[in-house]
């Protein structure tokens, strides 16, 4: 795919995502994810009922009124969205696949940060890890489709590949972890993408759902969440390689964590409008 094709597709999701979405996704980042301090911006006349610590009695003592600073926040927020590639990803329901919703919900991302000024640094856990430089807007999302069409993962028309490399995920879990209790430990604000199929160490998982600067969006089909018909997926282990038969049926229709950073998307609702209420 050359670039002017890539900006073709791109153009087309971009066109898509704005369709699907809704009218108060612009601002969703700024309510959710903080700055990292205040700016001043202007002085406004004081009315009854403002804080008086922002009284500026300099200015107000050249003046026939008294006048308060007003500020506005420093955004200089980079969001580090980890999207977690498996196998499991490329089935859902009515022919969009968990991976095109997870894809969509980044290029979302990528999106609002553009209207926010914010950036976003998207770490793409394959059989190796892409780590892609911070970037907003159509700009970072052209990098990331082309990235996903140069790894098999997308076709040339920025459709889902449905046969992709044989091992599409080999980062060890405790790698995955460690990396992501890194970014929190810099005060990063983290986004955890993925369907959590390949998840081992559940109590980890948990003590990362404890910081408040940690969020974790499991997107799931509803053959996932099924409780009465055995689902054989057949794949292969990341580890050693082998073939595996995973019965994905689930034990019950709970969350897999109860934690306010945790959240589930299914590929059946209006998941776009659904990331966005999440992050409210």
């Amino acid at each position: 795919m050359n670039l002017k094709e890539i900006e073709r597709v791109v153009g087309m999701i971009q066109t898509h995502i704005f369709k699907n979405s809704n009218a108060y996704s612009t601002g969703v980042l700024k309510s959710h994810f903080k700055g990292s301090g205040l700016q001043f911006r202007e002085h406004q006349v004081y009315v009854p009922g403002d804080d008086v610590r922002f009284i500026d009695w300099k200015v107000s003592a050249k003046s026939a009124n008294i006048y308060i600073k007003t500020f506005e926040e420093e955004r200089n927020v980079e969001i580090i969205a980890c999207v977690d590639l498996s196998h499991t990803l490329l089935y859902g329901y009515n022919e969009i696949s968990k991976l095109q919703a997870l894809v969509e919900i980044v290029a979302l991302l990528y999106l609002l940060a553009g209207e926010t000024h914010d950036l976003v640094r998207v770490i793409i856990w394959s059989d190796r890890i892409i780590n892609l430089p911070p970037k907003n807007g159509k700009e970072g999302l052209t990098l990331f489709i082309s990235i996903l069409e140069r790894e098999g993962i997308l076709d040339a028309d920025g459709k889902v590949n449905f046969k992709p490399k044989a091992n599409i995920n080999t980062t060890p879990e405790r790698t995955k972890i460690s990396l992501l209790k890194s970014f929190l430990a810099k005060r990063k604000e983290v986004i955890y993408l993925g369907d959590l199929s390949l998840m081992q160490d559940k109590q980890s998982w948990e003590q990362l759902l404890e910081r408040k600067n940690m969020n974790c969006i499991r997107i799931f089909s509803p053959i996932d969440k099924n409780i009465d018909l055995p689902f054989l997926f057949k794949t292969k282990n990341p580890t050693n390689g082998k073939t595996m038969v995973t019965d994905l049926k689930s034990l019950d229709k709970e969350p897999m964590f109860k934690k306010e950073r945790f959240s589930e998307i299914g590929v059946h609702e209006r998941y776009l409008e659904k990331f966005i209420k999440e992050l409210l």
